[in-house]
């Protein structure tokens, strides 16, 4: 016998799928986001150390070029804090949190104790989380 399902129920098919669609997003997210970090990195320092290797070997890489690409890996670093906020919104949110220029009107400041409690195993939450485990 097949019982009939109610028209408002979801399908549990569809809500597994829309689930892992979710997870295939922020991950697909995650892997561009790494790809266009490691693709930066080797652009801009790649150069420089097979430059460098070369200048060791042979001594025939001129020295304003070596500074060019010594430039383009500080470049790099450079453009890592512009790039980390446009595609991680964790990022976002925590360089908001903390710095003042970024921080929303509403938002309180959070004090150094609550920073220093958070960020050490004292406190009790640390006791909390021992009794949790135990």
């Amino acid at each position: 016998l097949q019982v009939p399902r109610a028209p408002s129920q979801p399908a549990a098919g569809s809500e597994g799928r829309r689930f892992a669609n979710k997870h295939s997003k922020k991950a697909l997210k995650a892997s561009l986001t790494l790809g266009i970090l490691l693709g930066m990195f080797f652009v801009a320092w790649l150069p420089f150390f097979v430059t460098n290797v070369t200048q060791a070997v042979c001594s025939c890489v001129p020295a304003g070029f070596f500074d060019v690409l010594t430039w383009l890996g500080y470049c790099n670093s450079t453009m890592n804090p512009i790039i980390y906020p446009l595609f991680m919104r964790d990022f976002k949110r925590a360089m908001g949190k903390y710095l003042p220029c970024c921080r929303r009107s509403g938002e309180p400041r959070p004090s150094a104790i609550s920073l220093s409690m958070r960020n050490s195993n004292s406190g009790p939450r640390a006791a909390m989380s021992l009794k949790n485990v135990l």
